[in-house]
């Protein structure tokens, strides 16, 4: 089987894994979601790319650009975070 390419998606998730604030994101989601304090700065870009690729059910970002289902999740969640990010800016707390 051909290796799959990835395009725009692929290259909009590894962007949004090196975002600082999308680390940050995670962090406070995952410390809202299991009730427990997770310092910030806790996830790392590797940490960002498995939870895309969880939460996607893909092995590689690659296929974000040829499976529908995977880049409507990756939308889901690149929106869930624009979506913080913009309380966070109203409420004046820092994103990074």
């Amino acid at each position: 089987m051909a290796e799959v390419k990835g395009g725009h998606l692929a290259r909009s998730a590894a962007m949004l894994c090196q975002d600082e604030a999308f680390r940050l994101y995670l962090d406070r989601a995952q410390a809202h979601k299991s009730g427990i304090d997770i310092p910030d700065g806790t996830h790392t870009v590797d940490d960002a790319r498995d939870l895309i690729l969880d939460a996607c059910g893909i092995n590689s970002r690659a296929e974000l650009d040829h499976n529908v289902g995977a880049a409507t999740r990756f939308r889901q969640i690149k929106n869930h975070f624009q979506r913080w990010q913009g309380r966070q800016a109203r409420r004046g707390a820092p994103t990074q």
